[in-house]
């Protein structure tokens, strides 16, 4: 036999999951236990929505803006997608910034009129160590802490979140919504019935910040050490 069909892609896997189901004495689940799980995966229940958040739709992307201005993040809310690149060159100016820019390449960021503003150059792919500006979109934002949601697949690598020091992300205000318990049912509902989800899940509450050192705030720690958003009204 040969090595390619002994080594099977995922062999290694299951593996490793059969060795920690033995070591928890987890092996094979019966068939009514198998269900009760199934069932709690199609039909979730709903936890407490925190009270904050709960406010009619153009109060939540109100309070959405204050929450990730009070963590840091700098927030700009333009009146359609005609002004993002506008937007985008104005905060590069403001901070000083280069005009080279890593984009994700989410086909949701094709909508915007990149050629209105020639100056900006834009690379569409994963960030690099030599990256300074990465902007991507988000799957979501919760307006009762000002976090994003980021989930990573080919058209938004997640490295564009994390190693660039300045972080730009489009956020349509219609993805806005009250508390997060919203974010994972749309999420859920999106994966037909569980059947996928995103290989990871980022919720992002402002620039990277740490108090370990010397119990003295420091922004850019484990990631960007600017965060901007721009809320697209329409």
């Amino acid at each position: 036999m040969s090595e390619a069909v002994k080594n099977r892609p995922g062999d290694g896997r299951r593996r490793i999951l059969k060795a920690l189901k033995r070591g928890l004495g987890r092996e094979e689940l019966p068939a009514d236990r198998r269900e009760e799980l199934e069932t709690r995966l199609r039909l979730p229940k709903g936890n407490l929505v925190p009270a904050r958040g709960d406010k009619p739709h153009g109060e939540q992307v109100a309070l959405f803006a204050e929450m990730a201005e009070a963590v840091q993040a700098s927030v700009a809310r333009v009146a359609d997608g005609a002004e993002v690149p506008g937007a985008v060159a104005d905060y590069l100016a403001q901070n000083n910034l280069p005009s080279d820019i890593v984009m994700a390449p989410d086909t949701a960021l094709d909508s915007y009129p990149w050629a209105a503003r020639p100056l900006l150059k834009m690379r569409r792919g994963s960030a690099e160590d030599s990256d300074q500006v990465s902007l991507t979109g988000a799957d979501m934002a919760f307006a009762e802490t000002g976090t994003l949601m980021l989930t990573s697949d080919a058209e938004r690598p997640s490295t564009l979140n994390f190693l660039p020091e300045n972080h730009i992300v489009v956020l349509r205000a219609e993805q806005i919504t009250g508390a997060y318990e919203e974010g994972w049912r749309r999420l859920r509902a999106g994966a037909g019935g569980g059947s996928f989800m995103p290989r990871t899940v980022n919720l992002v509450t402002g620039p990277s910040r740490t108090g370990d050192i010397e119990q003295t705030m420091q922004l850019g720690a484990h990631g960007p050490r600017r965060l901007h958003i721009i809320i697209v009204e329409k």
